[in-house]
Formats: C-alpha cells, structure tokens, sequence
C-alpha cells in the first residue's frame, strides 16, 4: 500500500512522523508533500529526518517556500523541490492520502 501524506499546516509534527513510521512498520509506502505553511515544518530537524527513513520519499512547493521565505537551504538532498504536478502524481499513485 501507498499512503499519501499532504501536509499544509505546521501544526502537527507529531502525527505526521507517528502516521509515516506507522505505515513503514506495516510494510507501506509513504509519500510526504508539503505546500503552503506546511513548509515551515523544514525548521525541524524531525521532520526533515522523515525523508532518510526507507520506503519514505519526500517533496515540497517550491512556490511555498518562496512566497514564505522558508529557505531551501541545508534541506537533505532526498527532499525533492517540486510543485503542484509532484501533488498530483502523489494523489494519482497513493492508495489513499491524509491531509493535515
């Protein structure tokens, strides 16, 4: 199975790492996009770890990070800098996706 995880809030780390290491240990997929204050959450470290863990791939609005002035600096090179067609491809692929 693929989860989908969208993230567009920086208000809940937590669920988003527990929901991610939850599916890996079920033996799925999981495909994190991050867009709108969602990109804040790339100021933590936890969260930015999430893309080293295998069977998780990782990708961001570009737009977000500029229209926020959330830097792309020092971002882990598994974190991919996309935009809205990276969203769609994760919606078309995952068998279902979370929106937090």
């Amino acid at each position: 199975m693929k989860l989908g995880i969208l993230v567009t809030t920086d208000r809940n780390l937590d669920h988003i790492a527990g929901l991610t290491h939850a599916a890996i240990r079920k033996g799925h997929e999981a495909t994190i996009f991050v867009m709108d204050d969602g990109v804040r959450l790339f100021g933590y470290s936890a969260f930015q770890s999430l893309c080293k863990i295998e069977g998780v791939s990782m990708c961001f609005c570009d737009y977000s990070t500029r229209l926020l002035g959330v830097s792309q600096e020092g971002m882990s090179k598994e974190i991919v800098c996309g935009s809205q067609y990276n969203n769609a491809v994760m919606n078309h692929h995952a068998d279902g996706v979370i929106v937090l």
